[in-house]
């Protein structure tokens, strides 16, 4: 059984790029042979995270990340049962958020500022999906 799950968490402290891309490598090292795939999308602040893949490998993974001492507030904002991977290309893209225009953040959310806090499940999915039509996603496997 395939499912998708979406978290938001606070960065413990300022991810600053060497931070990020050790998540990534980390991620990238062993997702694949967990089945997982996905995108993370950070700002210095803040981390929103859609993981697919069998239920039992996400859920393992997101207790991993839950325990994680470089994420405080991890938040489940999204979890479902999926006929079909929507990120089946990307063993973990990313993207900045930090770098989002104002009429894309508004386009989702009441307010010019991104927090994924205060997004639904749905809402913060789209995002994700529109920034990687616009090619905002980085690190394709």
């Amino acid at each position: 059984m395939l499912v998708r799950l979406l978290y938001a968490s606070r960065a413990a402290a300022p991810a600053d790029n060497a931070t990020v891309n050790a998540i990534l490598q980390q991620s990238r090292r062993h997702n694949p042979p967990a089945g997982i795939t996905g995108v993370l999308c950070h700002s210095e602040r803040l981390f929103l995270q859609v993981l697919e893949g069998g239920r039992e490998q996400v859920n393992r993974l997101y207790a991993r990340i839950m325990a994680d001492p470089r994420h405080s507030d991890v938040t489940l904002l999204h979890y479902e049962e999926i006929s079909e991977r929507r990120y089946a290309g990307w063993t973990m893209g990313q993207t900045n958020l930090d770098k989002l225009n104002t009429g894309t953040v508004l386009r989702y959310s009441a307010l010019p500022e991104f927090d994924p806090y205060t997004l639904s499940g749905d809402s913060s999915l789209a995002l994700i999906d529109e920034l990687m039509k616009a090619a905002a996603v980085l690190g394709r496997a």
